[in-house]
């Protein structure tokens, strides 16, 4: 694998950079959608995180088959990376069971799928709203549980399967199932930049990392090491971190106002306003980390007016805004 884009590179999309940032400090937010167009740097930004991150141990990551040594307590590996293509297999998913050998030699003759090179790491799927129903249906257990389980003809295989959820996708090419874009935790809305500058910036950079890859790198090590200690900082002390009543009580208001479906927003509202405190090293949830993180959290899960006009994020901002001045 080539090197990957530092994170700290990334010109603009500060909103996708932050929901990949709190799915990375606490996995029970439930992944990362990404809606908008192509070209604008998600898999960039998804494979530049793993990356970022400090190897783990061996033992914590992959497939490690019943009765197999296990793996040297000291090794490690880098975090994993896996792009899950469109066309994809349940069995190339999931994995396979050699029935055959099972049957015949009476061993469990396991073959890794994509889940299993994706435990501890971030599993990431394009264009998400075209891959079958069915698969997605799936990844979105497996995520939830981090468990996966393998059954064929009576035998069973399962092994664990944590990772991060991030998929993308443009919604003019189709809509993903809302039963199942509830599932994902944070919702993130990319453009194509429409800034000059910007886009020059990028162009720049784009060029200096393709010519000079190990000096582009250098060239931003001291701001990688900075996100990753605030990243390592917010992760060991996420489980400190408070949430008062009232930002409870304020975050049950917005859902109510906004018209959320169920208590699942609630409760990524809540995850994901404790990381991003955590993240600015803060020990108490504040009304700051909740307005900045409700959009990620809930614009996903409205239902659409049909004499309402405005996006889901105006409204979002519109509701925030009356809980202030109440």
């Amino acid at each position: 694998m080539g090197m990957a884009f530092p994170f700290s590179a990334i010109v603009g999309q500060d909103e996708m950079k932050l929901a990949l940032l709190l799915a990375a400090i606490d996995a029970r937010i439930g992944g990362v959608m990404v809606f908008g167009d192509r070209g604008t740097g998600k898999s960039t930004a998804v494979r530049a995180l793993a990356a970022l991150l400090p190897p783990m141990p061996a033992a914590l990551a992959g497939f490690h088959p019943e009765g197999a040594a296990p793996p040297d307590r000291k090794a490690t590996v880098p975090v994993p990376f896996v792009d899950l293509p469109l066309g994809a297999t349940e069995d190339r998913v999931v994995g396979a069971l050699d029935l055959e050998r099972a049957l015949g030699a009476g061993v469990k003759a396991f073959e890794p799928g994509l889940l299993a090179r994706a435990n501890g790491g971030f599993l990431y799927i394009d264009e998400i709203n075209l891959l079958e129903d069915h698969i997605v249906d799936l990844l979105l257990d497996v995520a939830a549980s981090g468990e996966n389980v393998v059954e064929r003809e009576g035998l069973s295989v399962r092994h664990p399967a944590r990772f991060v959820l991030v998929g993308s996708g443009n919604p003019e090419e189709g809509e993903l199932r809302p039963q199942l874009l509830d599932r994902f935790g944070l919702s993130v809305e990319v453009r194509t930049p429409q800034d000059l500058a910007a886009r020059i910036e990028i162009l720049k950079r784009c060029d200096a990392f393709e010519r000079t890859p190990a000096e582009f790198a250098e060239t931003w090590r001291a701001a990688e090491k900075k996100t990753l200690r605030r990243l390592a900082r917010a992760r060991a002390g996420v489980a400190q971190v408070t949430v008062p009543d009232a930002i409870l009580a304020r975050a049950a208001r917005l859902c109510m106002a906004v018209g959320a479906d169920g208590l699942r927003g609630e409760l990524t509202l809540m995850r994901a306003a404790r990381a991003l405190a955590a993240l600015d090293g803060e020990v108490v949830v504040g009304p700051a980390q909740l307005a900045r993180v409700a959009p990620l959290a809930l614009r996903h899960r409205l239902r659409r007016g049909v004499l309402d006009e405005t996006g889901s994020t105006v409204r979002i901002e519109r509701a925030l805004d009356e809980l202030a001045a109440a």
